[in-house]
């Protein structure tokens, strides 16, 4: 996933505005569909697809890394929380000079992401932006990053809208396709309640006994 990554944001350094033309419908696998330009481009690196595109203002990728066979859900959605922000983490680290900004969630159907704008910067005014979301399931992790130069951050709403609002995932995946259990746990803070809560009891009824011992 690194190397794709990477890649998409060398590609995205190269965006030019073509002619207006229409977007298609594109079956990424048997659960996942979205729509590209009809001249895209589909690429198999590492057992991970790649799909990429021109769009009139901004360029379009997305990319399915497969997860190991039989990966079994996460337990709970702390761990589903956690595997988005490395993976978050790990795409800002891929580009020099990156943040990832407006980081969210999101849902989609059934299903839970994280959406975020990467910010790149070459020191030299040339920032790129990539407008990405990211879906895990237990089949496979789903990214779609739409890349734009930041004096087109004005323009590109309604052909983004178009890509992003396009992104359909079957009925068939469930919550359950990516953690098993809503629970957390115990909070830090509440853990932190309870154990301030014991102290002060256990300090009250030293209190107490001091006291009785006194007057007897």
């Amino acid at each position: 996933m690194k190397k794709l990554i990477l890649i998409s944001a060398i590609l995205s350094l190269f965006i030019t505005p073509g002619f207006s033309q229409q977007l298609k419908e594109v079956q990424i696998d048997s659960l996942v569909t979205v729509s590209l330009p009809a001249e895209y481009q589909k690429k198999d690196t590492l057992g991970q697809q790649v799909y990429t595109a021109n769009g009139d203002l901004g360029y379009m990728v997305v990319l399915r890394a497969p997860n190991a066979k039989n990966t079994l859900p996460l337990k709970k959605e702390r761990d589903f929380n956690n595997v988005l922000k490395d993976n978050v983490k790990n795409i800002q680290a891929e580009a020099n000079n990156a943040s990832a900004q407006f980081v969210r969630d999101t849902t989609i159907g059934a299903l839970k992401g994280k959406i975020f704008t990467l910010k790149t910067d070459n020191g030299q005014g040339d920032i790129q932006l990539r407008n990405m979301l990211l879906v895990y399931t237990t089949g496979a992790i789903y990214t779609f990053e739409y890349a734009y130069p930041n004096n087109r951050q004005e323009v590109i709403q309604k052909e983004f809208g178009k890509f992003i609002n396009s992104i359909k995932f079957s009925p068939a995946l469930h919550r359950t396709d990516q953690y098993l259990s809503s629970a957390n746990g115990m909070s830090p803070t509440l853990m932190i309640g309870l154990i301030g809560g014991g102290i002060l009891i256990i300090i009250i009824v030293v209190m107490i006994r001091r006291r009785r011992m006194e007057l007897e």
